[in-house]
């Protein structure tokens, strides 16, 4: 298929309760298509990837044709330049993120993404650096103790924007480093005292938020990361 063939299976396949959604989200109306996540994944699996056609599909704007283009990119071919490239065009949230755990994230050089965005003005590259920390500490088994040191401090020094979509990125990085385990609990935790005592409005919301999470957590057979017990896994145990 191609990207015309695939616009158009997505849109028999639209309805407008999905793309009510979308807009919500602040994508404008003619860019939808109001398809949902899930038929996008199991779809994209019938696709072979290919650049020539990720990129067709990003270039048509249609949100949907977006999501699904993550899917079918060649991550190998890929320069930093396209991805840095990308980003700069995100005007969502949830596109940011899902660059983030479905593309970026699975790069031997993803760390590159997280030091050259954090400090950006761009908005959501700002919000994918943070994306991208908690997202190693969920997934990147082989992280090391001085990485992990290191995104606290970038947590600490760059948690300070008041914007929503990233404040609550690096409240979420905070909370994931702080599930690891019972070590880097405490680190979390220090670190967001010592936001809550020291740091701006944005920080002591951010505080607060990573508070309430981290500040009872336990450890269950099976599961190598701490859960909180204020979470609905925690309070069924």
């Amino acid at each position: 298929m191609n990207s015309l063939e695939i616009i158009e299976y997505l849109k028999s396949e639209a309805s407008e309760k999905y793309k009510n959604n979308i807009v919500r989200m602040g994508i404008p109306a003619e860019y939808c298509i109001g398809v949902s996540t899930a038929i996008l994944r199991n779809f994209a699996k019938k696709l072979k990837k290919s650049n020539q056609l990720a990129f067709e599909l990003w270039d048509t704007h249609y949100h949907e044709a977006r999501l699904l283009s993550v899917f079918l990119f060649n991550s190998k071919d890929l320069t930093f330049c396209d991805i840095d490239n990308l980003m700069t065009e995100v005007t969502s949230w949830d596109l940011c993120d899902h660059l983030c755990k479905n593309l970026i994230i699975k790069l031997t050089n993803y760390e590159e993404y997280i030091f050259n965005w954090i400090t950006a003005n761009h908005i959501y590259k700002r919000r994918a650096a943070f994306t991208l920390i908690a997202s190693a500490a969920i997934h990147d088994k082989k992280i090391s103790q001085d990485t992990l040191n290191l995104y606290l401090n970038l947590i600490y020094k760059n948690s300070n924007s008041e914007h929503e979509h990233i404040k609550k990125a690096a409240s979420w990085a905070l909370r994931e480093i702080g599930k690891i385990n019972y070590e880097y609990n405490e680190k979390a935790l220090l670190l967001a005292y010592e936001l809550l005592e020291t740091g701006n409005k944005t920080q002591v919301w951010i505080a607060k938020d990573v508070i309430k999470e981290l500040e009872n957590v336990t450890k269950t057979d099976g599961r190598k990361r701490l859960i909180s017990t204020n979470s609905k896994m925690g309070q069924n145990l």
